[in-house]
């Protein structure tokens, strides 16, 4: 069975505290269903972006109390879509947190959650050092879900960097792949095209890939770039470097064909690494 339809991306330059951005996000999303979407996607922690680990541990919510996910919720009931809230930090201790990936159906039910599983612990050239794990506990499982044209397969930001996760994903059936990111600027300019383009390419699905913008608090700074990206590799979409939402026009059909094309998905074969052993330090 082949089906169209439309997917929105909605890229934010999110603040520090929730209502700000639940706004900016209830507008966009108002919009992108005006014109026609029926999967709308926010990115990665765009309800709360706060870069300091005292204050986020103290803002974040638990799921049953969270501002933003009870909005969310509100809003893809009123609306009639999908919503994915691409990431939320979701309090599970006093001293740790989920970045989690929660898809909210029509009814606004929740369908799926999915916890980020790579952590982002860097250093980079903007004069900033990011320890993810400090703050959040890794998820440990990949998630793959139904929607009414395929099968989803859900990620988070740094995730994208480990391609078997994807090939996981594309070998559980998945024709979708979401990629909510809060790319650093830094890294997005050298990598975050590519890396997507890779993604879908290799794995024969739609990625949707929301993503964060601008200058945010504590002078952090993020790509933008929203992408949707096709399964043979195009660019649909892309939302430049300013807040707001893109769509695209999503056929199912060019799933089949792009892996009919390169059936590479059928293609694994085992096999052992033959190496030297590493060399040792002089005096060890």
């Amino acid at each position: 069975m082949t089906a169209k339809f439309k997917v929105a991306l909605i890229q934010t330059n999110s603040e520090r505290e929730f209502q700000p951005n639940i706004d900016f996000v209830n507008a966009q999303a108002r919009a992108a269903k005006k014109d026609g979407a029926e999967f709308i996607l926010t990115p990665e922690i765009a309800a709360m972006f706060e870069p300091k680990r005292e204050q986020s541990l103290a803002k974040a919510q638990a799921e049953e109390t969270h501002p933003a996910l009870a909005a969310w919720r509100d809003l893809a009931r009123e609306l009639g879509v999908w919503f994915l809230a691409g990431s939320l930090s979701v309090k599970l201790s006093d001293t740790m947190l989920a970045n989690r990936s929660i898809l909210i159906d029509p009814k606004g039910g929740i369908q799926a959650r999915y916890d980020k599983i790579h952590m982002f612990d860097v250093n980079v050239k903007d004069g900033q050092t990011y320890r993810e794990s400090a703050t959040y506990r890794p998820g440990e499982k990949a998630v793959v879900t139904d929607l009414p044209w395929g099968r989803l397969g859900m990620t988070i930001c740094y995730d994208l960097r480990f391609a078997y996760l994807y090939r996981a994903l594309a070998k559980a059936a998945a024709d979708f792949i979401t990629i909510p990111a809060a790319f650093t600027k830094v890294t997005g300019e050298a990598h975050w095209h590519v890396l997507q383009r890779a993604r879908a390419i290799e794995t024969g699905c739609f990625v949707f890939a929301p993503a964060q913008t601008g200058e945010h608090a504590e002078g952090r700074k993020t790509y933008g770039h929203s992408l949707v990206v096709a399964p043979w590799g195009e660019v649909l979409a892309d939302a430049g470097t300013e807040p707001g939402f893109v769509t695209a026009e999503i056929d199912t059909a060019l799933i089949a064909e792009a892996r009919r094309m390169v059936p590479s998905l059928t293609h694994d074969r085992d096999f052992a690494v033959d190496a030297p052993e590493p060399l040792r330090a002089a005096g060890e």
